[in-house]
């Protein structure tokens, strides 16, 4: 006797817990990437402290993962944590961005910032600091000292991995 499979229960709670990639056409995978930034962009929304530090990386991932060149910016935060606003400062090419201390002081400032985070993607897909990124970060850190800002993070992402100075001892 051939026994008949039940539908898979679904969670009340959770409307997207049935779907599988596999059955996503290129429209509704769209769609939901769209949707997922929506999500994340809304836990780093100004007023809100930041989430935790995974949900950081992950929103950073999801909107920095597709470009194609070099973008640097800032999260600007008050002190204790909110986010204030999150800013694409500069753009570059494949392999790097000018970044320009004097703006980022002059931003952090204009916004009252406490505290900032700084964040850039590397369309090479490899998530480790350069030279260059690791002398910027020193330098920015230097100048946003003389003004009593702290500096919390720098993430380097890529569409598969991120990197966190702070975690590495690199701050």
């Amino acid at each position: 006797m051939a026994s008949k499979s039940s539908p898979a229960k679904v969670n009340p709670k959770n409307r997207l817990a049935t779907l599988k990639i596999a059955t996503l056409n290129d429209v509704e995978k769209q769609s939901l990437m769209e949707l997922a930034l929506a999500v994340l962009r809304d836990l780093h929304r100004p007023g809100l402290e930041l989430p935790s530090p995974n949900a950081t990386r992950d929103y950073l991932r999801v909107l920095l993962a597709d470009r194609k060149a070099e973008v640097f910016g800032c999260m600007y935060l008050d002190n204790r944590h909110r986010v204030i606003e999150t800013a694409e400062l500069f753009q570059g090419t494949i392999d790097g961005a000018a970044v320009y201390p004097r703006v980022v002081v002059q931003q952090a400032l204009t916004l009252n910032a406490a505290a900032v985070m700084f964040f850039h993607n590397h369309p090479s897909g490899v998530a480790e600091p350069s030279h260059a990124d690791e002398a910027i970060t020193r330098r920015l850190k230097d100048a946003l000292a003389l003004v009593d800002i702290r500096v919390l993070d720098h993430f380097i992402v890529t569409a598969g991995e991120s990197l966190s100075f702070a975690e590495r001892g690199l701050l």
